[in-house]
């Protein structure tokens, strides 16, 4: 299945379908004003990567996989641990540090949902060093049209 972001134009897909077939780290499925749908592939014994977003709130879907979520109030503090596989979501409140590790034997299939957008309109990251290396180079940011929280608090990395 083909995905092209349209944002913010009325969209429509089968994001079961598209979430299984994506093969990418990461896939911009949507971008709107004020939320974004990404597709995650996320091999056997990676994850998604510790991180915290002040203030973008997050809900994540498993379409196919296992893993264990993590999240807590600091990179030192995951109180809060999750076994995850298909169909389960997770809701990451924005501040909590955060991570979906594969504990599983096949590729984990997930999609995000953002609130506000997070990452630029229609970007493929077939890795997530690509996806790092676009963030850390300033061409992974959101689209100057999207809503974006006031403070200027960067995400965190661990």
């Amino acid at each position: 299945m083909k995905i092209t972001d349209n944002g913010p134009q009325p969209n429509a897909f089968d994001i079961e379908t598209a979430t299984k077939e994506n093969e990418n780290y990461r896939t911009t499925a949507w971008t709107g004003k004020y939320l974004q749908v990404t597709l995650m592939s996320i091999p056997v014994g990676s994850s998604i990567g510790l991180e915290v977003h002040p203030e973008t709130d997050q809900f994540l879907r498993l379409d196919a996989g296992t893993g264990k979520c993590v999240m807590g109030d600091s990179e030192d503090d995951l109180s809060f641990e999750q076994e995850v596989s298909d169909g389960w979501s997770i809701q990451v409140p924005a501040g909590k540090w955060h991570d979906v590790i594969n504990t599983g034997s096949e590729p984990m299939q997930v999609y995000a949902v953002y609130a506000p957008s997070h990452h630029a309109q229609g970007i493929v990251q077939a890795t997530a060093e690509d996806a790092e290396r676009d963030e850390e180079s300033g061409k992974d940011v959101p689209p100057e049209w999207t809503v974006q929280p006031g403070s200027g608090k960067a995400d965190g990395h661990a």
